[in-house]
């Protein structure tokens, strides 16, 4: 447990015994699918951007760390900004077609919604 993680220690019972120590709970990592098991949907959305456009990928299975090398590669081939956050990708612009490509071209199952 981290010494800084001071949320985590709340929910612990302590005890009067010296030997006992607070066990940490076993982290869920999501595991990263092959990237043809992966069923990733890429539409267009303009709610709350300010009129502006973006594309989002939804539908990644894996760690947040895959979820940003997928980003990034795709804002990369796109030329364009973009982040990534809550199992979602948002590149900035009207690239539904082109990222739906590039996502065929890197063996993932895409399908435009």
């Amino acid at each position: 447990m981290k010494q800084s993680d001071w949320k985590d220690k709340l929910s612990a019972v302590y005890s009067t015994n010296p030997d006992f120590s607070v066990q940490p709970d076993e982290e869920t990592q999501l595991e990263l699918l092959a990237p043809a098991k992966q069923n990733l949907i890429v539409r267009i959305e303009k709610k709350n951007r300010g009129g502006k456009v973006a594309t989002l990928v939804q539908g990644f299975v894996g760690s947040d760390d895959d979820l940003k090398d997928l980003a990034k590669a795709l804002k990369t081939k796109c030329g364009v900004g973009g982040s990534s956050k809550d199992g979602e990708i948002i590149i900035q612009g009207n690239l539904k077609d082109k990222v739906h490509d590039i996502l065929r071209e890197m063996g993932y199952r895409a399908k435009k919604g």
